[in-house]
């Protein structure tokens, strides 16, 4: 079935390729475009979904709408893409426009609109072709750094807008508007043993040295092995700048010339953005902070960037026979390395040896289970995880210990400690899930069915039962109470909670509600006093904030304008 499903997807990735728009689309941003990220780039827990440009460092540049359509949905939120425009384009794409300071013009006056309808900073709308049509050029918003940015940049992207498929944005005339001379480099080669084979005698995986030949390929030293290997590369890319390390476009692995392995980052689903922890070495990447990207897999998994191979890209090294493998590492203007690794077979005494620390709890990770240990029971789905293993389950009075997080949940894990005793009902209503951190306690949304917690986590470690009874701060207020506010633009304060999230806020001047946007990087709330909700005189401004345990706080004031 994948060997038929790859002949059909192969034909249809190419033909897509070669048939994308490549001069209908405009640069986003009036400055030469400077990549701080690429598209499908390593991250925490998924491929980046875009390209980054970067805007010299500042807020507030015009972003443009980067070819004629209407902007068919807005998002705006404290997190993630923060404040966001979609424009679908007549020719089936939409791109997508993130981490915004505002938008501008009409697009800007529904957002106030919407917010003030729904008394809420965070909003959503779908909207009809004919309620903001744009053209291209047109200045549609300003670069800004909100939501999960972590400094200035413009957020970019193309998905297919009946498929939501997220696409390269390369492929669509962007390739002539980014310089990039530069070859990938090269980081580490790493061989992995597998099943019970020595590799040069070690039953782990091993770094390989290599260096560089004349002709630029790169020689690795030379591989011993007896049975099933396979290997995995740390390699990166710079683009436009000497300073972002970026992603690969394309890698290829071959056995002396035969294919056995291949990706190319060019288009993926959202759903499928997860796997990058199966498509990576989690293991080592928990312990040493390397992403080995590997070529191979043991087990198959639906990911587009991978789905195009028919073979699983494990090699069987067989004696009296000699090997050549080769990986060849593509950027996407086709700069290029390859490194040549030669494998011969080797019998060995393993001097590094594998060990595997078996418990009472093993995962099958293609079925669902259930563990249960004191009052705490751990439901696990069935494809929770990409491979089998021994799970550590331990309990101790209130604290629960879940393996550790160098294994990558891929679906949610439901823990529940049951028939909770020795706390009144007010306690009971104060207490949640936290993740333990050392002492550090971070919130777990929980939900409670009588005297029993439970919550859904992605990601092994300890879990301990805490009691949050304490309100949240609301401090570093932007004005002294009592003063003439002349030439301030606006209002502000910092919230925040010492155990639980923040769940929700409400301010007012002179009782009418205020939008307030939230930053939960600096935990700012600010109000931009050209709303025009403030009077002439005295201005009374009260805000309540409540945690997700519905403790809450509410600061007065008052000021004159």
């Amino acid at each position: 079935m994948k060997f038929v499903l790859a002949l059909l997807l192969v034909p249809f990735l190419v033909f897509s390729q070669e048939n994308y728009p490549q001069d209908v689309f405009q640069s986003p941003l009036a400055i030469p475009l400077d990549i701080s990220g690429s598209f499908a780039e390593l991250r925490s827990n998924h491929f980046h979904s875009g390209l980054d440009f970067k805007t010299s460092g500042v807020e507030g540049l015009p972003v443009f709408a980067t070819g004629d359509g209407y902007v068919s949905r807005i998002k705006i939120s404290p997190f993630g893409y923060g404040k966001a425009i979609y424009i679908t384009h007549p020719n089936g794409y939409t791109s997508v426009y993130g981490h915004l300071q505002k938008a501008n013009g009409a697009i800007q006056e529904l957002i106030k609109k919407k917010q003030y309808q729904e008394q809420s900073f965070e909003v959503e709308m779908y909207l009809y072709p004919t309620e903001l049509p744009v053209k291209k050029g047109d200045i549609i918003a300003f670069s800004g750094n909100t939501g999960g940015s972590g400094a200035p940049h413009l957020h970019f992207e193309f998905r297919d807008t009946k498929s939501e498929q997220i696409i390269n944005p390369m492929h669509f005339g962007f390739k002539k508007m980014i310089k990039d001379e530069r070859k990938p480099i090269i980081q580490g080669i790493v061989v992995y043993p597998l099943d019970s084979t020595t590799v040069n005698n070690a039953q782990k995986p091993i770094n390989i040295s290599f260096n560089k030949q004349t002709d630029g390929t790169y020689l690795c030293s030379k591989v011993k092995a007896n049975g099933r290997i396979a290997f995995g590369i740390n390699a990166y890319d710079y683009c436009t700048n000497a300073y972002n390390k970026n992603g690969l476009y394309k890698v290829k692995a071959y056995l002396n010339g035969v294919l056995q392995y291949q990706y190319g980052f060019d288009t993926f689903a959202f759903d499928e953005s997860r796997y990058v922890n199966n498509f990576i070495d989690y293991e080592r990447y928990h312990d040493m902070g390397q992403r080995i990207q590997k070529l191979f897999e043991l087990t198959s998994y639906p990911l587009s960037i991978v789905a195009g191979n028919t073979k699983d890209g494990t090699l069987k090294i067989l004696p009296n026979a000699n090997y050549s493998y080769r990986v060849e590492l593509y950027d996407f203007h086709q700069n290029k390395i390859e490194l040549i690794i030669p494998i011969e077979y080797g019998v060995q005494v393993p001097t590094i040896k594998k060990t595997i620390q078996k418990t009472p709890y093993f995962v099958k990770a293609k079925t669902e289970s259930i563990f249960e240990k004191g009052n705490v029971t751990v439901y696990v789905p069935e494809n929770a995880f990409y491979a089998n293993f021994y799970m550590n389950f331990e309990v101790n009075k209130d604290i629960a210990t879940l393996h550790d997080d160098s294994v990558p949940v891929h679906k949610n894990i439901t823990l529940t400690f049951n028939d909770v005793s020795g706390l009144t009902e007010e306690q009971l209503g104060k207490t949640y899930i936290a993740t333990l951190e050392g002492y550090k306690l971070d919130f777990n949304k929980t939900t409670r069915k009588g005297n029993s917690f439970s919550t859904k986590i992605k990601t092994l470690g300890k879990y301990k039962l805490a009691q949050d009874s304490i309100p949240p701060r609301i401090y570093n207020v932007n004005f002294v109470e009592g003063k003439t506010l002349k030439d301030q633009k606006t209002i502000s304060v910092s919230v925040a909670d010492l155990h639980s999230d923040i769940a929700n806020y409400s301010a007012y001047l002179n009782g009418k509600w205020i939008l307030m946007e939230y930053d939960y990087k600096t935990k700012r709330l600010t109000h931009n006093l050209e709303d025009a909700i403030y009077v002439e005189g005295r201005n009374d401004f009260k805000i309540s904030v409540t945690d997700s345990l519905q403790n809450s706080a509410t600061f007065e004031s008052y000021f004159f304008k």
